[in-house]
């Protein structure tokens, strides 16, 4: 009687748990991944209770509106092209042709992933700004040059031109290994040139990478926001920094949530065309027995010279603004303000006052902690979440997993619009508290824009274990939280660990969530650096922005390193 009572009582207490978890997350998802962005609907096209056309009558009023729309199209059209020239250059001189010190320049074209966002575009602007070396370079060379040449479209371009080919670094380089060796011999020994191949043996083995770099283009072209605000000026503002200038003004509100909603229909519309794509089949080799991709040597002297040379120019330009953000970080206001180095000028100080100075360190704390609170907090929620997705496979399940995808659906901008607008006042489902101006707007932002990326990781981490291994834990008689703690975790944590290095250092520079959540007294990194890349701040100010980056860096390293370096040894 005593044993049918404790597995009475187990089943019970395991029941409990259940509800609980199960009205917890309903709670979750209904009150920030559904409810804001439902509200930001009906405030934007039924702020009177009836369907009103008004937003879209002073849309097409607003010059500035459709300019920023257009700019934002224009910008994304351009990068696809752009950016997928450079970055298929970049694998195809790292993995495929045969180029002299191919693996430093392999280190130069991954800077872009140890630093990003904010902290790269403020450091092209010490370069190309009015008063960067290499304007104060050329202003020696060329008088005449107009110091502002380095600002609008196309300096928006070129900085993001190099910023994100990222992804055909990391995705481009693992698909071209999949290139089978004997197909492309078999193809030169019948005469084919080496243009030929490409065209018709390599590039068919890429495009399904190729397709889905190019979807994930257009979505950042059409989302910038650090580079459109910093370099863009008054002639070059795309549709995120002119939501952020309406969202400020509360008569501009729906103008502003209309913009994030047109670019959350393109971020769907997109996302939807991708889908398509990878269900479209998949390009294969047609040869049965792969061999290891050799590297392909370019035996015309006159390409092979200009390859090397477009290599190692491109070279230069990704290492640039890496090491003058590092030399100039060791250098005092007068280096700083004339855009010179010299060894007289060298110094310690920036960072003595960074680790001394309660005030220099207060950015760096608030970033360490919205990111670490955020990271942890995301990795238990998604723990939560695959668990249940990776135990239970019905419709239930299905559901929240969807649910738990929405934030991917979403741009960054319509998710802090739908929080600010939902919770500028006192609402039921959050116990009638006010979130808007608050510290946990931005960490709530944060764990909803990392919830589907997390997710996904661990849910894969999940489905890859065993199932005799939990079969046979149980059959020993250990609980169900026993076997989860004792078999199954320790077999993911590896994957979870990684997963909270890289939500912990995304987030450590974030600018554009952190520009809309983040509260006046408690600035993070993101936006210190923003404001520091104005030319009306202090020289005390911009060096300690040069150091804050340094460490990102350093931060940034030492995260791929844990995560990716150790796993390759």
């Amino acid at each position: 009687m005593n044993v049918v009572d404790k597995i009475k009582g187990q089943l019970s207490s395991k029941k409990l748990i259940g509800i609980i978890i199960g009205i917890f997350l309903t709670w979750f998802i209904v009150a920030f991944l559904v409810y804001p962005n439902l509200n930001l609907l009906k405030l934007t096209f039924f702020a009177d209770g009836r369907l009103s056309l008004e937003p879209f009558q002073k849309l097409l009023h607003s010059s500035r509106a459709l300019k920023s729309l257009l700019h934002s199209v224009v910008l994304a059209v351009s990068l696809v092209v752009t950016v997928n020239i450079v970055g298929i250059f970049l694998v195809l001189v790292t993995d495929y042709f045969d180029i002299r010190g191919a693996k430093l320049l392999r280190l130069g074209y991954m800077t872009t992933l140890i630093y990003s966002g904010i902290v790269l575009v403020s450091g092209y602007k010490f370069i190309y700004g009015d008063h960067g070396v290499i304007t104060n370079f050329l202003v020696q060379l060329f008088p005449s040059l107009d110091v502002t040449w380095f600002k609008g479209y196309w300096a928006v371009l070129f900085v993001m031109t190099f910023a994100v080919t990222s992804n055909h670094v990391i995705f481009l380089s693992n698909a071209i290994q999949k290139v089978d060796y004997q197909t492309i011999e078999s193809a030169r020994n019948m005469g084919a040139s080496t243009f030929y191949i490409l065209r018709r043996v390599v590039f068919p083995v890429l495009k399904p990478t190729i397709f889905a770099v190019t979807i994930l283009l257009f979505l950042t072209g059409l989302g910038a926001v650090s580079a459109p605000i910093v370099l863009g000026g008054r002639d070059f503002q795309t549709i995120n920094p002119m939501i952020l200038s309406f969202g400020q003004s509360v008569t501009s509100r729906d103008m502003a949530a209309l913009l994030a909603i047109i670019l959350g229909v393109f971020t769907l519309l997109l996302l939807t065309v991708m889908r398509k794509i990878e269900k479209g089949g998949h390009y294969v080799s047609i040869s049965k027995v792969k061999s290891e991709l050799k590297k392909q040597k370019i035996n015309n002297k006159l390409a092979n010279a200009i390859v090397h040379a477009i290599a190692y120019l491109l070279f230069l330009i990704y290492v640039m603004p890496v090491i003058i953000i590092v030399l100039f970080s060791f250098s005092d206001s007068y280096s700083i303000t004339t855009s010179t180095l010299s060894w007289n000028h060298f110094t310690f100080d920036n960072y003595a006052k960074l680790f001394t100075q309660a005030s220099d360190f207060k950015p760096y704390l608030v970033s360490i902690v919205y990111s670490a609170v955020s990271a942890v907090i995301v990795v238990i929620l998604t723990l939560v979440v695959a668990r249940i997705l990776h135990k239970y496979n019905h419709k239930l399940s299905t559901v929240l997993e969807y649910a738990m995808l929405i934030p991917w659906l979403l741009p960054s901008t319509l998710i802090a619009l739908g929080l600010i607008i939902t919770y500028d006042s006192p609402k039921l489902i959050i116990l009638n508290n006010v979130l808007t101006g608050t510290v946990w707007i931005l960490l709530i932002g944060y764990v909803i824009v990392q919830i589907p990326f997390t997710l996904r990781l661990l849910r894969a981490a999940f489905f890859s274990i065993d199932h005799s291994l939990e079969d046979a834990s149980k059959n020993l008689g250990a609980g169900t939280f026993y076997t989860l703690r004792r078999v199954l975790l320790p077999i993911i944590f590896p994957s979870i660990m990684a997963v909270l290095a890289l939500n912990f250092n995304g987030h450590l520079a974030d600018y554009d969530l952190a520009v809309f959540l983040y509260h006046p007294l408690f600035e993070p990194l993101g936006i210190v650096i923003k404001n520091s890349s104005t030319d009306q701040v202090s020289v005390d100010a911009k060096a300690m922005v040069f150091v804050y980056s340094v460490i990102l860096m350093i931060i940034s390293s030492l995260t791929l390193y844990l995560v990716y370096g150790r796993k390759a040894k």
